[in-house]
């Protein structure tokens, strides 16, 4: 049961759409039976769209945005769902058509790349922002409605979402990028929300979703999912799954913690490394090429808030290692060996906070802890602003406190006049030094930078900070999911043939690239690595194959009655018990008496009475050609047969009546 729940813990969490999923591909030796049983096969080739046709595509949608929203309106009437929204069912017909055909892959990438076009207008052009942020708000919802709406699944995944496209700008072919990733980069919540792209995420983190082993930019289906033969998985590419590479990065982290631990608390009197603090240097050096390597291949938006928090740490505990390499270079018992041996350690223990709430970044998982993290790290981008004023107010104030004090020759209070300030900033402030620092000018300034800081730029940062988390709190689950999709993004987003978490990186580096691969052939070499990955890992692979087994079985079960690979039996479902309400007429019931919640009750009504005047218009319709109808025949009946029987129309008898009454 505690596996069953692992299993389906982001499904769970997220809530899910239980729509149903293609069936993956069955192949191999040993597998005959399941192939018979799951005819599916993998996709072929898709179309090949090229970057022009790709722009043009964006250069529609963005002409379509232009006519569909013209002017500033009010940002519920997109966001609202229903026929109350700008974003009708026509609208995102008429964005699909701008992809039609074998273009249709490129739709999600390019409303994305749209919004990002009216995001950087909006920057730009401060005149149009609020029509600017409309557009790109109504881009991400069109993106949404048809990710939602839409049924192949497999297309969905591969071609919409997980394809790669590129761009012609001014000639010039851009690099090529996902919907997945282009919508993680612009952190576009709405998109990244819909229960289409949470499933491909879902699929990510489990390993349904794979790099080609061809061309590992791109993502294929993990074709042995349901087979339940335990040698299938245990395979070290396996390891490439960002499930399990997460939980891997907890445990060398949680004996990262305890090296540290160990170090920090057994101070060697000789300065000597002991093998606890060589391990802890060794992990260092591991997750730092790590980032390196990361950085290389993601570029500029690797950068995030925990990859400069472990870049912080890193480099510290790397000042610290080479303090202790100058204090092992100097004579035993002198002055520069214990003062450097010091100075290491000092540095080693500043980092305790950074190492212990590095482990924050493996709770992201769990809602609480992912949205705090979010607020956090929103927090810290509000106080750029608040730091830099303040930066630049404490520059001015500490010139004049510096002008005051070099008057008459001499400058003595410059340390000092740093220091009151600092004190001013933390909420305790010093008046007495100031009162016969330069009289009057010394006290006047410091009580004016008193008001400034505490009264002003103080309470300017608390607005800040309290902005920054109700915007985060207001889409709580929204963050969330962005988060769990950033974090699956980043396992998979820089591809590897060959993955070696660290500080097993290392084994890869000096132990195989440096040595092997500038010459070995490419197919020993691959091989080499297979080999080394089996040993590395095969304490790892064990459990992987063994949970992947009971992971096929419960695969194997959801489609034996026709559900979906990631669905679960919750206790609430019972199939013959819904089908004997639904027989019995209560659904229908339940439909008559509901409330239209997608429609205002003024709207519906209104709605209501146009549609009851447009049946009243097309029986009166109706109702005119049949009389024009009959009065033909009755003209043509007497023109034609000398009047010798005469047709009698409703007009007729109609003319009739009233003479006979008159």
């Amino acid at each position: 049961m505690a596996i069953r729940r692992a299993l389906t813990m982001p499904v769970a969490a997220f809530e899910l759409e239980g729509r149903r999923l293609p069936r993956a591909t069955v192949n191999g030796s040993g597998q005959d039976d399941y192939a018979a049983l799951l005819p599916t096969t993998e996709r072929a080739n898709h179309f090949y769209i090229t970057p022009r046709q790709v722009s043009t595509v964006c250069m529609k949608l963005r002409l379509m945005l232009d006519e569909l929203i013209p002017i500033e309106i009010k940002e519920s009437r997109i966001t609202r769902p229903g026929a109350a929204s700008v974003i009708t069912p026509a609208v995102v017909e008429t964005a699909l058509e701008a992809a039609s055909g074998e273009h249709k892959a490129c739709i999600i990438f390019a409303l994305l790349t749209c919004k990002h076009w009216f995001t950087k207008l909006a920057y730009r052009e401060l005149y149009d922002a609020d029509l600017n942020s409309l557009k790109a708000t109504a881009c991400e919802m069109i993106a949404k409605r048809i990710i939602e709406s839409e049924e192949d699944q497999e297309f969905l995944f591969k071609e919409m979402l997980c394809r790669r496209f590129s761009l012609v700008i001014e000639g010039e072919v851009t690099d090529e990028r996902n919907a997945l990733e282009l919508g993680i980069d612009l952190h576009a919540l709405t998109v990244i929300g819909s229960s289409g792209f949470q499933k491909c995420i879902t699929w990510m983190w489990h390993g349904w979703i794979v790099p080609s082993p061809i061309k590992p930019s791109e993502f294929i289906s993990y074709t042995d999912v349901a087979v339940p033969d335990f040698w299938t998985h245990f395979n070290p590419d396996r390891i490439k799954t960002p499930l399990y590479q997460n939980a891997l990065q907890l445990v060398f982290s949680i004996v990262y913690l305890a090296l540290y631990t160990g170090a920090v608390n057994t101070a060697n009197p000789g300065g000597n490394f002991d093998p606890v603090e060589g391990l802890l240097y060794v992990f260092t050096l591991g997750f730092l090429f790590d980032e390196v390597v990361k950085f290389y291949h993601i570029g500029i938006y690797y950068f995030s808030f925990w990859s400069v928090f472990n870049d912080t740490l890193y480099g510290l505990l790397i000042v610290s290692f080479v303090f202790r390499l100058i204090a092992l270079s100097s004579p035993y018992g002198s002055d520069a060996r214990h003062s450097n041996e010091i100075l290491a350690y000092q540095f080693l223990a500043f980092c305790a906070p950074l190492v212990w709430s590095r482990l924050l970044l493996f709770l992201d998982m769990q809602k609480f802890f992912g949205a705090m993290l979010v607020v956090l790290k929103e927090l810290m981008k509000e106080s750029v602003v608040f730091f830099v004023l303040l930066i630049i107010i404490m520059i001015g104030f500490l010139q004049a406190f510096v002008g005051l004090d070099s008057a008459d020759g001499y400058v003595d209070t410059g340390v000092m006049s740093v220091s009151y300030m600092v004190r001013s900033v933390l909420q305790s402030p010093e008046f007495e030094p100031f009162e016969t620092f330069a009289p009057p000018f010394g006290a006047l300034l410091n009580y004016f930078f008193t008001f400034v800081v505490s009264v002003l730029l103080l309470n300017i940062l608390i607005a800040l900070f309290n902005s920054a988390y109700e915007k985060v709190y207001d889409n709580a689950i929204d963050e969330f999911l962005a988060l769990f999709a950033q974090k699956t993004m980043r396992f998979v987003r820089a591809p590897d043939e060959n993955v070696f978490v660290p500080p097993l990186n290392l084994i890869e580096i000096f132990g195989l690239i440096l040595p092997f691969e500038w010459w070995m052939p490419k197919r020993k070499y691959a091989k080499l690595n297979d080999y080394v990955m089996t040993v590395v890992y095969s304490p790892v692979l064990v459990f992987i194959a063994f949970y992947e087994v009971y992971v096929a079985g419960c695969i194997l079960r959801n489609r034996s009655v026709g559900e979906a690979d990631d669905d679960r039996q919750e206790e609430w479902e019972d199939p013959e018990l819904e089908d004997e309400i639904q027989a019995s007429g209560w659904l229908k019931r339940v439909r008559e008496a509901s409330p239209h919640a997608e429609l205002d009750p003024g709207l519906y009504e209104l709605q209501q009475l146009k549609n009851q005047i447009d049946e009243m218009t097309d029986s009166l319709n109706s109702l005119k050609e049949q009389l024009q109808s009959g009065k033909a025949v009755s003209v043509k009946s007497a023109g034609g047969k000398g009047n010798e029987t005469e047709t009698e129309t409703l007009l007729d008898v109609d003319t009739t009546t009233r003479s006979s009454q008159e």
